[in-house]
């Protein structure tokens, strides 16, 4: 609580609320950490012989399906980041979805298809932080809220303008122009010769490397580049640090001068753009608007956020996770689905080798236990059943979020009611 007649601290040297001192990983940390999973992969692949695993075409769908989940996990990091809990995600991809089919479609032009996705996003982060930042809406219910309203008007709107268009109606826009891709001349016949060799480790990263230059398009390096220039505002600017400090301790942030309600306001209206241009990606990548299009994707992408730990690069990482999955059990059927089993045991036994390394017993038989499980069941099997695929995606988003678990820390005044000349 500030004395009065102490000298207020200037705003540019607002402390950030260290409630408990987390590990971060640094660039180096970060590259063995994906030379390790590069590596557990062409193991599993070689084990298992699913070769669809590494390849070029399993990499360039494992972009497109991460891409929008990572989008809305990042607008997910900016809302709760200054203190509002952002629920209606999957509600502002929505409003992405059909604003940007729409901007596409009457202006004959995929940019401002991106444009219309940024103002659809915008409009449900409006209400939100109208809902709960004006008018103290639990964080909750405001989203939820926003989702069936954002329902509603996609069908509505989309009846409305595109039922008398060709090719369209109410649950559904006619095709809208979409993004080019950028392929490297030459790579994909280079890369693909050395892939179908199947080498330990070459092969598998030739596949990376075929899937990244045969099918990025100006929207995905766009979308890309987000991250990066997130992570500078939010980290490495003093608009950053007292957009931050409204989510650890608003009362203490606003006795040194930030104006808490509208830095969240701002939060809030740029989390609902990032999960906005999500749904015109959403839209983009088949090249049309259809009903159901975002698929929960809105609520993954807030799983992919907690598992980073409310950071740009962890969400990168958990939002790569969720795609790979989705990517696999959609163009393998069940083989390469099956090859994940191993792939989940090695991980399981790995993470019970750790936990008894901190002396954590129990927990570590327990992973162990279950690591015999998983491999007995890849041992006994050669494919699982068919039903298993499509959920697999949620399987891994329960099982990743149960490990994360361990080792999270949100904003100290994530989600929490708060008004205007509260005391801290």
């Amino acid at each position: 609580m500030t004395v009065i007649g102490t000298p207020a601290t200037p705003v540019g040297d607002l402390p950030q609320v260290p409630a408990r001192k987390a590990r971060r990983i640094g660039l180096r940390g970060s590259l063995l950490g994906v030379l390790a999973a590069l590596l557990l992969l062409s193991l599993v692949r070689v084990i298992s012989g699913a070769n669809d695993l590494t390849s070029g075409g399993t990499i360039g769908a494992t972009i497109s399906l991460a891409v929008p989940i990572a989008l809305a996990g990042l607008g997910g990091l900016w809302s709760e980041r200054s203190g509002v809990v952002n629920i209606g995600l999957e509600g502002m991809m929505i409003l992405g979805t059909w604003f940007g089919a729409a901007f596409a479609y009457f202006s004959g032009h995929p940019w401002l298809g991106v444009v219309g996705g940024i103002v659809g996003g915008m409009i449900g982060g409006l209400l939100h932080a109208i809902a709960t930042v004006t008018f103290g809406v639990d964080h909750i219910i405001s989203g939820v809220a926003i989702t069936i309203l954002a329902t509603g008007a996609a069908r509505y709107l989309a009846g409305v303008f595109f039922s008398s268009e060709p090719g369209g109606g109410p649950t559904q826009s006619p095709p809208i122009p979409r993004f080019h891709q950028l392929k490297l001349p030459g790579a994909d016949d280079f890369f693909s010769k050395i892939e179908a060799h199947h080498w330990f480790g070459i092969s598998d990263i030739a596949g990376i490397l075929d899937g990244i230059t045969t099918t990025l398009t100006p929207f995905t390096i766009l979308a890309i580049l987000l991250f990066p220039l997130s992570w500078f505002v939010l980290w490495r600017t003093s608009f950053g640090l007292r957009l931050r400090s409204c989510g650890e301790n608003p009362a203490a942030a606003e006795s040194l001068g930030v104006k808490v309600y509208t830095m969240k306001y701002v939060a809030v209206i740029v989390s609902g753009a990032l999960a906005g241009v999500a749904g015109a990606f959403l839209a983009d990548f088949p090249g049309l608007y259809r009903e159901g299009q975002t698929g929960g994707r809105g609520f993954i992408g807030l799983a992919a956020m907690i598992f980073g730990n409310w950071r740009p690069g962890g969400l990168a990482a958990g939002a790569g996770l969720f795609g790979f999955t989705d990517a696999v059990q959609l163009r393998g059927g069940t083989t390469p689905v099956h090859a994940l089993l191993l792939l989940v045991a090695i991980l399981l036994l790995g993470f019970g080798a750790w936990l008894a390394y901190r002396r954590r017993i129990l927990p570590a038989v327990a992973n162990v236990a279950a690591a015999g499980l998983v491999f007995i069941w890849y041992s006994v099997t050669d494919t699982v059943p068919s039903e298993f695929n499509g959920a697999t995606p949620y399987i891994i988003t329960l099982l990743v979020l149960a490990f994360a678990a361990q080792r999270l820390r949100m904003p100290a005044a994530d989600g929490l009611p708060w008004r205007r000349g509260q005391g801290g």
